[in-house]
């Protein structure tokens, strides 16, 4: 998972991207960049670092990104590997000129397409599978840099939203199957932004205009849309990620005509319906992802809502911390219980997930030091049983607790009284009203598009 922006038509181009990654920090704090290009002068910048962004960038290094197309990019890495050689943008200088790339999503044949680009002749400087988009159109013969792009889509499989500079031309792109969001804004002063979310919008005053549809590539100069081209590849219907929506995008946002927390919202009353916790005092959230669902969860329940865990915002997430000493310790670094509002209660605790359980485990134990007299745990989500191969770190069934465990088992090794989970008809059927259908693959372990690397036998590949 991480975060793009781009912006066209717009002078301050570098400091409107700037405010949109700062919008988009919750999706990836390893590494910020952006990079620019400056059509008087005809020279191409850019500035990465490892760190978030207000660390990454200061008025010196925006003053240095001068132009009026800027694309930028926010790192969360998995598989891909950490290390400043593996932040993005990509910048390259190749025959149609010089080309800035920014991904957000995983490739599911990069590593197929990475042997045979090195048989080729090509030389990699990641290991990240963006960039072998970027090899793609360099080797494409297509005669033009729109048909050298379109190319290169023509050949990737599973999931991507794009956002490539050309000089000053800036071309954006949303797998056939729409994994990852991609917006529009049309910029007060002129321009557009294009971003991850629409919260990124909406720190620029942008108009939100639309999604990037999913199959479509859309060519941008000057600020203006000029040509929409269909991807050539096919897709029966879009596979939006549900998990976007349980909690990788930030509540403020707005997804395939959902706001995020009014998805989440009903995702807890759906929960209360299916996983009453009878007798319980309060309900409280683990913030803050789970914060809406909480609060639809207490409304159907009728049980008050109580802020019983707060929540330091300057800890990273901790379920990538190695080690179990790790976690509990960055667990409580992390979340703090209030004790007044937990001495004596039952307690029903929502939260969005349960991924490796490590996190909740050593939570309960802090509910339960704090004195809550019973912990009921309830989840905003199904089961999460199979790796995402699409752009989320949950790399093996392994690593997963539910994939070899029954709820019982989950149960007692979490040591609450009660655990229940929203279940995935639940889940899908909330925000289904207009016949939507959803990528649900870490529910269910139906994967839509292609694992072609898995099928050859080759490690899965990915960059955020």
């Amino acid at each position: 998972m991480c975060g793009i922006v781009a912006v066209s038509g717009n002078p301050e181009a570098a400091r409107l991207a700037y405010l949109s990654l700062y919008a988009l920090q919750h999706r990836g704090q390893e590494a910020a960049g952006i990079a620019s290009f400056d059509a008087r002068t005809g020279s191409s910048h850019r500035h990465r670092e490892a760190g978030l962004v207000s660390d990454v960038f200061g008025e010196k290094t925006l003053a240095g990104l001068p132009g009026d197309v800027a694309v930028g990019h926010i790192r969360y890495s998995t598989a891909g590997g950490a290390g400043l050689k593996n932040a993005q943008p990509i910048r390259e200088t190749y025959r149609g000129g010089s080309l800035a790339l920014v991904h957000n999503g995983n490739l599911t044949n990069a590593n197929l397409l990475r042997e045979r680009l090195l048989n080729e002749g090509s030389l990699f400087q990641s290991t990240i599978d963006s960039e072998v988009i970027v090899h793609l159109i360099a080797r494409s013969r297509a005669a033009t840099a729109e048909e050298q792009v379109l190319d290169a889509l023509s050949q990737l499989e599973g999931a991507y939203c794009l956002l490539v500079s050309v000089d000053d031309v800036l071309y954006a792109a949303r797998d056939p199957y729409g994994y990852r969001p991609l917006v529009i804004g049309a910029l007060p002063g002129g321009g557009l932004v294009l971003a991850s979310e629409t919260c990124a919008l909406d720190i620029v005053h942008a108009t939100y205009v639309r999604d990037v549809e999913p199959g479509e590539m859309i060519r941008i100069r000057g600020g203006e849309i000029e040509r929409v081209t269909r991807i050539p590849k096919f897709a029966s219907e879009a596979q939006p990620c549900v998990f976007e929506l349980v909690y990788f995008a930030r509540p403020d946002s707005r997804l395939w005509g959902y706001t995020v927390d009014r998805a989440r919202r009903a995702f807890g009353r759906r929960l209360a319906g299916e996983q009453p916790a009878r007798g319980a005092d309060i309900v409280i959230s683990v913030p803050d992802s789970a914060n809406s669902a909480a609060v639809g969860y207490a409304e159907a329940a009728r049980i008050p809502f109580e802020l019983g865990l707060i929540r330091n915002h300057y800890v990273g997430r901790t379920f990538i911390t190695p080690g179990q000493a790790g976690r509990d310790s960055k667990v409580r670094m992390k979340f703090n219980p209030v004790r007044e509002v937990l001495e004596g209660k039952s307690v029903v605790v929502v939260d969005d997930s349960l991924v490796r359980g490590t996190t909740s485990r050593a939570l309960v134990r802090m509910l339960r030091e704090a004195g809550a007299r019973e912990v009921h745990f309830r989840l905003a989500s199904p089961p999460v049983r199979w790796p995402c191969f699409y752009g989320i770190d949950m790399p093996t069934r392994e690593e997963l607790i539910a994939s070899g465990k029954s709820v019982e088992e989950i149960r007692d090794y979490l040591g609450v009284e009660s655990l229940g989970y929203l279940s995935l008809e639940g889940m899908v059927d909330t925000v289904r009203e207009n016949g939507e259908s959803y990528c649900v693959a870490c529910f269910s372990g139906d994967y839509r598009a292609p694992l072609a690397d898995a099928a050859e036998g080759l490690a899965m590949s990915s960059h955020c």
